[in-house]
């Protein structure tokens, strides 16, 4: 089984200091994919958010620190 965990940020800068930090703090290896998510019905770009996926396929990763992680930059994890 491989697990992903979907972080979802306010913007880029956000989302690419959590993908750093991600790796940096659980070890990863391999930088989590970014991902620009429109808000529906939202042309502005400004109002894009971003998602940060985590591969966890050993499914060893903790979500409250998951989510710890993206609150300290305004986001929050996805429930699966």
């Amino acid at each position: 089984m491989n697990l992903r965990h979907v972080l979802v940020l306010p913007d880029r800068d956000a989302a690419e200091e959590v993908a750093q930090e991600a790796v940096d703090r659980f070890g990863l290896p391999e930088e989590p994919q970014l991902v620009r998510d429109a808000l529906a019905g939202e042309d502005d770009a400004e109002d894009a958010q971003w998602l940060v996926v985590v591969e966890d396929p050993a499914e060893r990763l903790d979500t409250a620190a998951l989510d710890d992680l993206a609150a300290a930059y305004e986001g929050w994890l996805e429930a699966p």
